[in-house]
């Protein structure tokens, strides 16, 4: 049996010795992002997203083993583990071979093969299914007992068929041959429980495809219709095939075929092992779509959180409403609340009059150079009024900013501590204005699940789900750097190596002894041990450290080897470190790395990581659309070509924000002129994109673009 390091390495293509060297750091207590940026030389410099795929595999992997054991030991303590049943368990790659492996052997509920059997007539059954030319009457009729309330042959014939029907559902290799042929030769259908009424779910009214070309989507949505009582899926497999493979496994290749194993070999089929096997194809499907869902909504929240901040301005946010007003908040280059107000731009000319006066004012005193706009109830009506406004600050622009999730972070504990002073409202109007400012640092204050870039995200698995965008959101957290003065306790728990308490005692620490002035002062923080320094500190920033070192990547670790690189160099933390990447190239990296005592992936990332110190990777992105007009969707005409912003990625396509109140569909037959199995592929939330108008529906909202016909 291969080791599961071994099953890893063919599984990801990767070395042997990396993928061992990457469980023992796991096994260890090391995190993914510390693995990732600090022991490159240990797995060959894999990158977040392949260690966070061997994790989750890894962890399957290892359930899978103590399942097999679990077994192993039940069918031992029963007496029937046989060297070649062991093996077969053993070899098993799947949950669901173990599990069929076990069938026959896990203690069942009674059926009418267990009734039958108590009634004596297992022996009556194996001797049927010999299959040696006897006549199954003439061997029943020693099984007649009326005391076992067998009266007839004909009971005992029933209760022999009743068995071996089970025995052929419990056989393993029948329900493997059979799952496979439903998967590569079933169809999926699909009917409405009330075809005259009109639903969301109309296109999977009379709905049949192939289970092998059956799309993710589709089984989200059609166990979402199920669910709400609307659809009635099945699966079916046409023809004879099915009940044919059962039957070549039960009957014997001899002159004699027996009619009677036959009926029950159908039997079994029809009765046993293809309503089990429909539900576990279900299920099989369900988890596919579950997990590609989880991927594509992982996929699609890295770029959000690493969107381009929009740093050092005060910067306004509007949290549209109508019966409420428009909640104002004006926040300075540091997030720093200076003013609040409420607005009711919606109520009439009058009012909206007064609202462009009293923002006006707002923007006068404090200098306001940036406006966000939730893009929830009201925000067309309240952009309109922004676009007036700024007419008046010519240097000023605005953004329509995603606000999904920021009720969800207003009246959470965590914003009532952080804001005791405001009411839920004016707190929405915060989070907004510091989205703009930095999305990451705001962004992981909320639960991914709230920020709505995936679907069907309320029925997957909810512990799966959490697992895979809490790694996405650590991932990015660490790949950007905390500044350890600054960070909100939200932020610094999502540091490698952190957690609840120990970000609580930082922020602590820092408050009673003012802010942190060198990395090597975290290992004065309560309960923040060796190891969770080890964790932590190269992703900790301490820009008011004297050290450099402290306000970069660089591991402290690493500090030696960083200082003997710029002596190699004859240079200077002081000085101008811009070209240093080049230099080490020009120097060759492999001898300086021997003079450095140190491998070449992280000689690579310290001489980058000295040549811009304190920089933040998400600059390297392309900035954010900032408007100053508007545009409304009356105002598009098919073949208008603009540019946009991307917003979410699905399966059939993406949405793209174009400055209108409705984000546009892009349909994935439009994306690029070659196909594609998926959009991301090709696209990610956040990219800047052109697409040209191709229709425009204004009774039912619909924008469709095209980004192919655009170029």
């Amino acid at each position: 049996m291969r080791s599961i390091a071994e099953i890893l390495s063919e599984e990801l293509g990767q070395k042997l010795e990396y993928i061992q060297n990457v469980l023992d750091l796991i096994d260890e207590g090391n995190t993914i992002p510390f693995i990732a940026r600090y022991r490159k030389e240990a797995h060959g410099a894999m990158d977040d997203t392949t260690l966070r795929a061997l994790e989750t595999r890894l962890t399957y992997l290892r359930n899978l083993q103590e399942r097999r054991d679990e077994v192993k030991k039940s069918i031992e303590n029963q007496g029937k583990l046989t060297e070649e049943l062991s093996e077969a368990i053993d070899n098993a790659a799947t949950l669901a071979e173990v599990e069929d492996l076990y069938r026959p052997y896990k203690q069942k509920r009674r059926t009418r093969a267990s009734i039958a059997r108590e009634k004596g007539l297992q022996p009556l059954a194996d001797a049927i299914f010999a299959q040696d030319g006897q006549d199954p009457a003439a061997l029943a009729e020693a099984y007649i007992d009326p005391e076992k309330e067998v009266f007839t042959v004909e009971d005992a014939l029933a209760g022999a068929s009743d068995i071996i029907a089970e025995n052929l559902s419990d056989d393993a290799d029948i329900r493997k041959k059979l799952r496979a042929l439903v998967m590569r030769k079933g169809v999926f259908t699909c009917k409405a429980d009330a075809p005259e009424t009109d639903t969301v779910y109309r296109l999977y009214y009379d709905f049949s495809q192939p289970i092998s070309r059956l799309l993710d989507h589709q089984i989200l949505a059609i166990n979402r219709g199920e669910k709400e009582g609307i659809l009635k899926p099945n699966v079916t497999l046409p023809g004879n095939d099915g009940a044919a493979l059962v039957c070549r496994a039960a009957l014997k290749p001899t002159a004699f075929v027996s009619t009677f194993v036959r009926a029950a070999a159908e039997d079994a089929y029809e009765r046993l092992i293809f309503p089990s096997i429909q539900r576990e194809i279900r299920s099989d499907l369900s988890e596919r779509a579950y997990n590609g869902a989880i991927r594509n909504f992982a996929l699609n929240l890295k770029p959000l959180l690493m969107q381009p901040p929009v740093k050092g301005f005060v910067t306004m946010g509007l949290d549209p409403g109508y019966r409420n007003g428009c909640k104002v908040a004006v926040v300075d280059a540091t997030g720093k609340v200076l003013d609040t107000a409420v607005v009711y731009p919606t109520f009439n000319e009058k009012k909206k009059q007064e609202a462009i006066a009293i923002l006006s004012g707002l923007m006068r005193k404090h200098k306001v150079i940036h406006i966000a706009i939730g893009n929830g109830t009201a925000s067309r009506e309240t952009e309109a009024m922004t676009v007036e406004l700024l007419r008046s600050f010519p240097d000023a622009s605005y953004m329509i900013v995603n606000e999904a999730g920021a009720s969800v972070y207003s009246a959470s504990p965590l914003a009532a501590e952080e804001f005791p002073e405001f009411d839920v409202n004016l707190r929405s109007a915060v989070s907004i204005a510091r989205r703009l400012q930095d999305p990451l640092a705001e962004l992981v204050k909320i639960d991914p699940k709230a920020i709505g870039v995936g679907q069907y995200q309320h029925d997957c698995p909810q512990k799966e789900l959490d697992a895979a965008l809490g790694g996405v959101v650590e991932d990015c957290v660490n790949a950007v750097g905390v500044d350890v003065n600054t960070a909100s306790r939200s932020l610094l728990e999502q540091v490698s190596g952190l957690n609840a308490t120990t970000s609580k005692n930082i922020v602590a620490f820092r408050e009673e002894n003012g802010p942190f002035t060198s990395r090597t002062q975290l290992k004065k923080v309560p309960k923040l041990g060796p190891k969770a320094y080890q964790q932590c500190a190269g992703f900790l920033r301490v820009p008011e450290s004297k050290e450099l070192l402290d306000n970069t990547g660089v591991h402290p670790e690493s500090y030696d080897a960083a200082k003997q690189l710029l002596s190699l160099f004859d240079l200077t933390k002081t000085g101008d470190l811009s070209d240093l990447p080049q230099r080490l190239e020009a120097y060759g990296t492999a001898k300086a790395a021997a003079e450095c005592a140190i491998g070449e992936p992280t000689l690579i990332d310290i001489a980058k990581e000295l040549s811009k110190p304190g920089r933040d990777p998400r600059s390297d992105l392309p900035a954010p659309i900032l408007r100053k007009d508007v545009l409304e969707m009356k105002d598009l005409l098919p073949g208008m070509v603009l540019t946009g912003t991307v917003r979410n990625v699905i399966d059939f396509g993406v949405f793209v924000d174009i400055g209108v109140h409705q984000d546009g569909l892009v349909h994935i037959s439009e994306v690029c002129n070659r196909r594609l199995k998926h959009p991301s592929e090709v696209l990610k939330v956040g990219d800047v994109v052109k697409v040209v108008v191709l229709s425009v529906d204004q009774e039912r909202h619909r924008i469709s673009l095209s980004m192919k016909q655009a170029k």
